[in-house]
């Protein structure tokens, strides 16, 4: 029997599947791309992709019951981790020329447009990670990771009250403006930037997070 992590990458119709794919392959997961119910219900870890709108994104990953998967995969501890839109997603709300579309409200926070010189923010930046960081372990804080986006989130507003429960690890990243980058809350973990496409360094970020798996 393998001892490789088992991995779905969630395919809903909006996102790079192939190549994140390939760079959990590359890392030493078993991976599998579906939307399959108990497939994804059942890896010991669940990736969620995510290119192009917020609301585009809402309505197929809710076509295709991913909404209820990520919950009920949360619920019981499960590990799930966003990239891109599919970190966006997880956040109360988005906001499109205009148009209010519900996420998952996994976090509170909305998702609206970044202001900068230059939009959409495409190419390599640094991060500012917590010091304590799993998801960063081993990486330089002057590591650049690619990112792809014209929409972000600029607030972070999850207090957290009781004392028995660990207080989310945020990470900030500038273009024009901060914006959240990354964050660890348990069981979820999501990245704005791409991993997929950060060469060495998002191969170390998702050696990271498999080995949490």
């Amino acid at each position: 029997m393998s001892d490789k992590k088992k991995v779905v990458v969630f395919d809903y119709g909006f996102g790079n599947v192939r190549s994140a794919e390939r760079a959990l392959a590359h890392v030493g997961a078993d991976v599998e791309i579906t939307r399959d119910f108990d497939r994804a219900m059942n890896a010991d870890g669940l990736l969620v992709p995510g290119v192009g709108a917020f609301s585009a994104c809402m309505q197929g990953l809710r076509a295709a019951r991913g909404d209820w998967i990520v919950g009920r995969r949360l619920s019981g501890g499960r590990p799930v981790m966003g990239i891109c839109v599919g970190m966006q997603i997880l956040f109360e709300r988005g906001i499109e020329h205009g148009v209010e579309t519900e996420g998952l409200d996994e976090w509170p926070g909305t998702v609206g447009p970044l202001q900068a010189p230059v939009v959409p923010h495409m190419g390599w930046n640094t991060v500012r990670a917590p010091q304590d960081s799993e998801l960063f372990a081993g990486l330089d804080a002057d590591t650049r990771y690619y990112f792809v986006h014209s929409y972000a989130v600029h607030d972070w507003s999850l207090e957290v009250t009781n004392a028995k429960i660990r207080a989310p690890k945020v990470t900030w990243s500038t273009h024009g403006e901060p914006f959240v980058a990354a964050v660890e809350n348990g069981a979820l973990w999501a990245t704005q930037f791409h991993p997929e496409k950060s060469g060495d360094a998002g191969a170390q970020l998702l050696t990271n997070w498999i080995g949490t798996l």
